[in-house]
């Protein structure tokens, strides 16, 4: 299995909170990459797989994830994942903005967004 990139996700309460978020982490050298209106990702320019998400809701989910895997065979990853019993929080499916993700539940409770980008 390969790993691509590991993104941390926020759960803001407000369009505004992202502008502050993204002034801050402007600060230390971020930039926005991607915009959705409740889903907003900073990266760095000089390495673009160091990133941060900010959500004020997960729209296509019953949960906001508190981590994001972007792994290079998500559905190999869900067999996996489904075989080894662990809870699945929301089943594998395509976005429309280009990505394949399923999400499970950790042992510590945190939920896990795994993802692959559509070919």
């Amino acid at each position: 299995m390969t790993i691509r990139r590991i993104v941390p996700d926020f759960q803001v309460a407000s369009d505004q909170d992202m502008t502050t978020n993204r002034a801050f982490y402007g600060l230390l050298g971020f930039e926005e990459v991607m915009n959705e209106g409740w889903v907003m990702t900073l990266a760095s320019p000089a390495n673009p797989t160091a990133q941060i998400s900010f959500l004020t809701e997960e729209r296509t989910a019953p949960v906001v994830p508190d981590l994001s895997v972007e792994v290079e065979d998500v559905d190999a990853v869900y067999a996996q994942v489904l075989a080894s019993g662990a809870e699945i929080v929301r089943d594998l499916r395509d976005e429309e903005w280009g990505v394949r993700r399923f999400f499970v539940r950790d042992p510590n409770g945190r939920v896990v967004n795994v993802l692959g980008h559509r070919g």
